[in-house]
Formats: C-alpha cells, sequence, structure tokens
C-alpha cells in the first residue's frame, strides 16, 4: 500500500483510533475530521448537523474513511436518543458524500460505515451482502445512512459501505462491557443463548478497512464479520474458557428487557451474517473463531 493522504471522521473512537494508529505507522498521512476549531495543521472542522465540511481541509486527499456516528449502546433507546442515533448518521454520512463530491479533484473512494443491524433479525438463516435489509429501528437507520452516500458514487467515486458486526476489544464498544463480568465471575448466555452473534476482532477489523482503501474492485456493502457467525451460547463458552472463569450466570429475555428498554431487542436478535464478498476478494482473517478474537482483545492490552 503505497503512502496516501487520508481523511477520517470518528478518529478518537474505538475503530477509528486503531486505524489511524495503524494508518500512521505505516507513514501514511491522516487528517482528522473534528467538530471543535481545529488545533493541529492535520485536523479539519466539520459539522454534522449542519451538513458542513471545511472542504480546504481534503484537497490532496486519495481517501476518506467515514466512521462518526453516536454509539448505539451508549444510552438506554429514548425517542430522542434514537433520533440522535439516526441523525449523527444519516446527517454526517450526507455532509461528507456531498463534500467529497463537490471537490475538483474527489478522492478515489470513499469508506463509508455502515451495520449489519441492516439485515434485522435473522434467526438461523444466512445472509450476506446481497440479502435485503431486515425490519426494525438499526434496519431503517442503516437503510438511510447507506443511502446517505449516494451523492459520493453518483460523483463516480467507489464508494464502500462496511457492515460491522460486534467488534471484539476489551477498551471500547459493546464487547468491552463484558469482560468485567466474565473476569468477576459473572458471566453468562443471554436470553436462550441460541441466538447467532456475528463479530469481528478489532484487528481484523482494521486489516480490512485498509484491504477495501487498496482493492479497486470492491463497492457498495461489504460485511465487515468473522466468516464463523458463532452463538451467544458458543461466545459465553469461549470467553469462559480464555478467562478461566465459570460462566453460570444466565440474563433471561424479560430482564433485559426490563433493564435495557427497546435496545434489548437487538441484543436478542440473531444474526448469522457471512462477509461473502470480502472472503471473494481474498482477505484472510487472523482471528476467524470466537475464541481467538477474544485472545486478540486481551493481547492488545
Amino acid at each position: 500500500m503505497s503512502r496516501m493522504r487520508i481523511a477520517v471522521t470518528g478518529s478518537t473512537g474505538l475503530i477509528g483510533t486503531a486505524l489511524v494508529r495503524s494508518l500512521e505507522a505505516d507513514g501514511h498521512q491522516v487528517v482528522r475530521l473534528v467538530r471543535r476549531t481545529p488545533r493541529a495543521r492535520n485536523e479539519v472542522q466539520w459539522d454534522p448537523r449542519r451538513q458542513w465540511v471545511d472542504t480546504a481541509g481534503l484537497t490532496g486527499c486519495e481517501a476518506v474513511v467515514h466512521l462518526a456516528g453516536a454509539g448505539v449502546g451508549d444510552h438506554r433507546w429514548t425517542a430522542a436518543y434514537k433520533k440522535e442515533i439516526r441523525d449523527s448518521r444519516v446527517l454526517g454520512t450526507t455532509a461528507v458524500a456531498e463534500a467529497v463530491a463537490s471537490l475538483d479533484t474527489p478522492p478515489a473512494v470513499l469508506i463509508s460505515a455502515s451495520a449489519i443491524g441492516i439485515y434485522g433479525d435473522t434467526g438461523d438463516r444466512t445472509v450476506d451482502e446481497d440479502t435485503p435489509p431486515g425490519r426494525g429501528f438499526l434496519a431503517d437507520v442503516c437503510t438511510e445512512w447507506e443511502q446517505a452516500a449516494t451523492p459520493a458514487a453518483e460523483a463516480g467515486i467507489r464508494t464502500v459501505l462496511p457492515r460491522t458486526g460486534l467488534v471484539v476489544a476489551r477498551t471500547g464498544g459493546a464487547w468491552a462491557r463484558l469482560f468485567p463480568l466474565f473476569k468477576a465471575g459473572l458471566g453468562g448466555r443471554m436470553g436462550s443463548g441460541d441466538q447467532y452473534w456475528s463479530y469481528i476482532a478489532l484487528r481484523d477489523h482494521v486489516a480490512a478497512l485498509r484491504h477495501l482503501l487498496t482493492t479497486p474492485a470492491l463497492s457498495g456493502p461489504v460485511n465487515l464479520t468473522a466468516p464463523n457467525p458463532a452463538t451467544n451460547r458458543d461466545v459465553t463458552a469461549a470467553m469462559g474458557r480464555v478467562l478461566h472463569r465459570p460462566t453460570l450466570f444466565t440474563a433471561p429475555a424479560p430482564a433485559l428487557r426490563l433493564a435495557l428498554g427497546e435496545m434489548a431487542t437487538d441484543v436478542l436478535a440473531s444474526q448469522r451474517v457471512v462477509p461473502r464478498r470480502l472472503l471473494d476478494s481474498g482477505f484472510t482473517f487472523s482471528c476467524p473463531d470466537p475464541e481467538s478474537a477474544v485472545r486478540a482483545a486481551l493481547a492488545a492490552d
């Protein structure tokens, strides 16, 4: 991968931090889009709510990676926070897509984040990128989110929509909340435990994003999930084995609904997603199963 100038939104989030670290370690020039007044030469201001980007700062960028968005699991899903989840994605993506499309010399590629929530609850059915969107709040949000990137694609920019699964990491994201529970011996399955969790190790996610940057044949939706989706029961067992802790506790579905509200629907949903397009393009996973993904998360300490 030749050295590039790459703009990144969401550069302080879990995935963004890891991606920027990886790119800069290999000598790439990273331009960070920030909401506040820039304090460094490599920062460019933007305002996703006003759908505005200081396009002058994107001059010379050969790629843009758009990762920004409010955390789905950060708060209870009140009406106000559901609007924040939707607006932070749709308005922000519209801003970035229109900004890159307006440039005299646009970047060769826009990688605009999405999520496997677009498939809804798929039960035991295996789904890939050709599967149409499902139903539900997250499915609707993801559909709008992806559509918001259309201006870039219409401008001839290769536009990739990585649909991310559960990212296995110890220091951020939803999975990070599991580690303290399991380390304390309080971990266990959620609901029946039969629902499929489509996950990806953080190191594989970063490697996959870099693969998308440099693989011209890839555009449109690409699932970023490990090749072997596992049930919550299997994930629970893997966490117990790696951490050498019992996994006797169970969080019954009614208790999860009481504690999490509408968000429990997503926790209990089953999504058996496979990364067909990523595999077909020659990408190799370093953590293809839940146990190796958990071990990689611990090794990153």
